[in-house]
């Protein structure tokens, strides 16, 4: 995919320093743009490439933001530890094959915009809460069936498998490309077009209620409203785990979205999942407009890792078994 520099904010706070954000970014450059039936006009192509780390990192406990310093620093160092992917080696995956410099695919952000540590805002810690013993579990057995000849196709991630885009979500997290995202909008519904697995919501806005909980889909059941000039997305229903690591179907995720100014769309959502977390979590992302439209990121079409996965583990079966045979 297209290359992408795109810098971008990680956090700004919770609530109370939300408050404060909005009028510094959207001062002296005019009124947000709106729709004809008055609200905020979230319309376009917007890309959420960053290079803020989700969670704070363990060197930079209780630093929220770096000095102008100590970001160049930081980002420098960002740069060569990709240069060190790169590899030569014929079993090295394609990507680092052509090297970071020459993946035209690439969308990280190569910045730390604002100079934050992370995207995680709550906790303030920048840290995802602990995890339950159980997903502790449940990660163990992952990577069991990682290791051994798969037996079917159940065996594989959700994104090797083309259900969920690894960083379409719900909720978008921001990864390596296709940091891309359309919003559309009438007065009774909001379109949300991920670039990556070509991942469409068409969500209502007339107060239905949720689907019943025994209807489960992949991205969940989504509902949205206003509440002022924020659009607030509900999705509940999912239905196992999402794109989001470690989540599950108990997944319940709430989506903000806030025009700041001609330039700047805040994104922030809140996980809450007892099954897998200790507590709620929050992150917050700006995204920046794009005039590029987005790619078709047609996966199933002309995907054959699947296949030939399969394949290749029955053949590899059939020879351990003829190996074991002639002994």
């Amino acid at each position: 995919m297209r290359q992408r520099i795109v810098a971008m904010v990680g956090v700004v706070g919770l609530a109370c320093a939300m408050v404060a954000l909005v009028p510094a970014l959207a001062a002296g450059q005019g009124e947000i743009p709106r729709t004809p039936d008055g609200q905020p006009d979230l319309q376009g192509v917007w890309s959420f490439s960053t290079a803020t780390p989700m969670e704070r990192p363990e060197e930079l406990a209780g630093k929220e933001t770096l000095t102008p310093e100590e970001a160049a620093e930081w980002e420098a160092n960002l740069a060569v530890q990709r240069e060190g992917l790169e590899s030569e080696r014929d079993d090295a995956p394609l990507e680092f094959r052509v090297g970071y410099s020459l993946g035209i695919w690439f969308e990280w952000g190569d910045s730390l915009a604002e100079a934050r540590t992370s995207l995680v805002v709550d906790p303030p810690n920048g840290r995802i809460p602990a995890v339950r013993p159980m997903v502790e579990a449940q990660r163990e057995l992952t990577r069991r069936l990682r290791a051994r000849h798969a037996h079917g196709p159940e065996d594989r991630g959700i994104s090797e498998r083309c259900l969920l885009g690894f960083n379409s979500g719900p909720p978008m997290t921001p990864s390596a490309y296709n940091n891309n995202v359309q919003i559309f909008q009438s007065a009774g519904h909001v379109a949300i077009l991920n670039e990556m697995v070509h991942s469409a919501r068409i969500i209502p806005l007339d107060h239905r209620p949720h689907l019943p909980a025994g209807v489960r889909q992949w991205v969940g059941d989504s509902r949205a409203s206003w509440e002022g000039d924020t659009l607030v997305v509900t999705t509940r229903n999912f239905l196992a785990e999402t794109s989001l690591g470690d989540s599950s179907a108990s997944t319940h995720l709430v989506e903000r979205f806030s025009r700041l100014n001609a330039d700047t769309l805040l994104y922030e959502f809140t996980v809450s999942d007892p099954t897998t977390w200790s507590g709620p979590w929050t992150a917050q992302v700006l995204m920046t407009p794009s005039e590029q439209p987005l790619y078709e990121y047609a996966c199933h079409e002309g995907n054959y890792s699947m296949a030939s996965s399969l394949s290749g583990a029955r053949a590899m079966e059939a020879r351990e078994a003829a190996a074991g045979g002639s002994q």
